[in-house]
């Protein structure tokens, strides 16, 4: 053998890793070698295919495919179907908790952090259109007790930011800037006026002719959710 024969990978081998010169063996994307970025990009494929499909008709053979990965990968790293997709609402909810979070910790006025957490949560949906569309219908969906893993998302994302939004409401009530509106019916209406209009955007879309999700349509409908809640609340 000479110094200049060939390295060579064994078939099975290929497209898992390769030899740079002089360097040691370095794993292409979509190993076990890079698992940040191939459990990203699963999680990627598995929320367009949710958004489709539902978690019913969802295929993980597909979103292997989408993913660029094999199935015996995604299994790697997500057991079932089922457990990829209670990551895939890890995904979505810490996703807006990281963001609406940090509002709620600011020294803003009440009114000023609500139009702010407003702002922010639209954002978070209009950059992730299809993200209520793979929460909705499971959600309704699995309303009973005997869902477990769906009762550890609530507790863990829904509850934390519910609490703080209605402490906002407390003060802002107190201080004579908010009307006396029960927390019980303004968040879930907070919640529908930004969710719906992105859940329904490609119905909306064969309908009046008009892409919802056109960033001049997006950015008209973020003034609209904002003039609307502030009528709605502001004294």
């Amino acid at each position: 053998m000479t110094s200049r024969t060939k390295f060579r990978l064994h078939p099975a081998r290929r497209g898992a890793a390769v030899r740079s010169r002089g360097h040691a063996i370095v794993p292409r994307f979509g190993t076990r070698g890079q698992p940040e970025e191939s459990r990203a990009s699963i999680l990627r494929a598995a929320v367009a295919e949710f958004a489709e499909h539902g978690i019913a008709g969802a295929r993980t053979d597909a979103i292997a495919r989408a993913a660029h990965v094999n199935k015996a990968l995604l299994y790697y790293y997500f057991k079932d179907k089922d457990a990829l997709y209670e990551a895939v609402l890890d995904h979505v909810f810490s996703g807006l908790r990281a963001r609406v979070m940090p509002v709620f910790e600011s020294d803003l006025p009440p009114r000023q952090k609500i139009l702010k957490y407003l702002g922010e949560y639209f954002d978070y949906i209009a950059a992730n259109p299809r993200f209520p569309r793979v929460v909705q219908a499971e959600w309704m969906r699995a309303g009973g007790k005997g869902h477990v893993p769906m009762q550890r998302i609530a507790k863990e994302y829904f509850l934390p930011i519910f609490a703080k939004l209605v402490d906002v409401l407390r003060q802002g009530i107190e201080a004579g800037e908010f009307r006396e509106v029960d927390p019980i019916d303004f968040v879930p209406s907070v919640v529908g006026i930004i969710i719906f209009y992105f859940s329904t955007a490609p119905l909306m879309k064969s309908l009046v002719k008009v892409d919802p999700l056109s960033e001049g349509r997006i950015r008209e409908r973020r003034a609209f959710v904002l003039n609307f809640i502030s009528a709605a609340l502001f004294r």
